[in-house]
């Protein structure tokens, strides 16, 4: 099965072939490299731009506003605060221009913790992201989802900030793509090799058509006792738990993966806390001003009488930084156990 950073490589490469990208392109994006890890090797149109972020985000915007669909990277959304000012104008343009100016283009960038690379390589942006108003904002777990997504995101006339969790990219799928042949095949096709890579080119698998819709939310794990609202890092991790709280007959925890900060899927959202009237939101991103607080906020004001018990939220703390010593990141950041506890504390709450 292909990781997460092959899964992107491939719908990169679909959308330069199909579906019209004039560009890929950011800082170590094109050869050797092929991108910090590697989800952008053997693509035809990627190159290297300058270390210069408001100058990938500025040329984004100009080729897309010219008729172009680049896609553009953020080697860390770490380094994207700089560039809010300008995701603000992408965001804003086909609004602003009374729908004259669309703004086709993707903003990608690894994000969140897991990797220990301290405090410029380990934050998330999705709160910060979800008030980008006119902007998709997408974030997947598996790279199915990641494929899928990338398609969508490429489609889009609207522009859309693909979040790729750092901790993730590795990670594997179950289920094959479209056209995707068996993992040795896969890595001798579109994997560069070590060491000298001037004359090497990628032999890509003849790729299907495979879209996820982006604002549309995935139960990952039916459950019937209480819900579990996550994406990115923290999703397979809320599987794991809930899995084996099943296995335990400790509880049915149903987890609904977001995928699509923005739009998110409220009707999924309303529908599962209906059905279990428990429900935690579960995300790393820092817990002043969560998009899972806006959620909190929305169930109460509109859903008030058919929860149970009080909603919950495990996020990351509230520190200038998350640290370098993996003791300290664990700590900031919510991992396993953290998971399982405030699972089972929602279970036992009385109602």
């Amino acid at each position: 099965m292909a990781n997460m950073a092959q899964a992107i490589r491939m719908a990169l490469h679909y959308g330069e072939q199909k579906l019209g990208v004039t560009e890929i392109f950011g800082e170590d994006v094109g050869p050797p490299l092929g991108g910090v890890f590697t989800a952008t090797q053997g693509l035809d149109r990627s190159w290297n731009a300058p270390l210069d972020e408001r100058g990938i985000i500025g040329a984004a915007l100009g080729l897309a506003w010219a008729g172009g669909r680049p896609v553009a990277e953020i080697q860390f959304v770490d380094y994207i605060f700089n560039v809010i000012d300008m995701l603000k104008l992408a965001a804003n343009g086909n609004w602003a221009s009374g729908g004259k100016y669309k703004t086709p283009m993707v903003i990608m960038t690894p994000t969140g913790s897991g990797i220990h690379g301290s405090l410029y390589h380990s934050h998330s942006f999705d709160s910060m992201a979800a008030k980008l108003h006119g902007m998709k904002v997408v974030c997947p777990s598996t790279p199915n989802d990641a494929y899928g997504l990338m398609i969508s995101a490429i489609k889009s006339n609207d522009p859309v900030l693909f979040l790729k969790p750092k901790a993730l990219l590795r990670s594997k799928g179950e289920e094959l793509l479209p056209g995707e042949p068996d993992e040795k095949t896969l890595h001798e096709m579109i994997d560069a090799p070590l060491g000298d890579r001037s004359k090497w080119k990628a032999k890509w698998p003849k790729l299907g058509e495979y879209s996820v819709e982006i604002g549309k939310a995935k139960i990952t794990h039916p459950g019937s006792d209480a819900t579990v609202i996550t994406h990115g890092r923290m999703a397979p991790l809320c599987l794991a738990a809930a899995r084996k709280m099943s296995a335990e007959g400790r509880g049915s925890v149903e987890v609904l993966d977001l995928r699509s900060l923005i739009p998110y899927d409220w009707e999924a959202i309303k529908a599962s806390v209906k059905k279990t009237g428990r429900v935690a939101f579960i995300n790393e991103e820092t817990e002043i001003c969560n998009l899972g607080e806006h959620l909190i906020r929305r169930l109460v004001d509109e859903m008030f009488y058919e929860l149970k018990v009080r909603p919950r939220l495990l996020a990351g703390k509230a520190t200038p930084g998350i640290a370098l010593s993996p003791n300290l990141e664990y700590f900031i950041q919510p991992q396993g156990p953290d998971v399982e506890r405030c699972m089972a504390e929602l279970l036992a709450e009385p109602a």
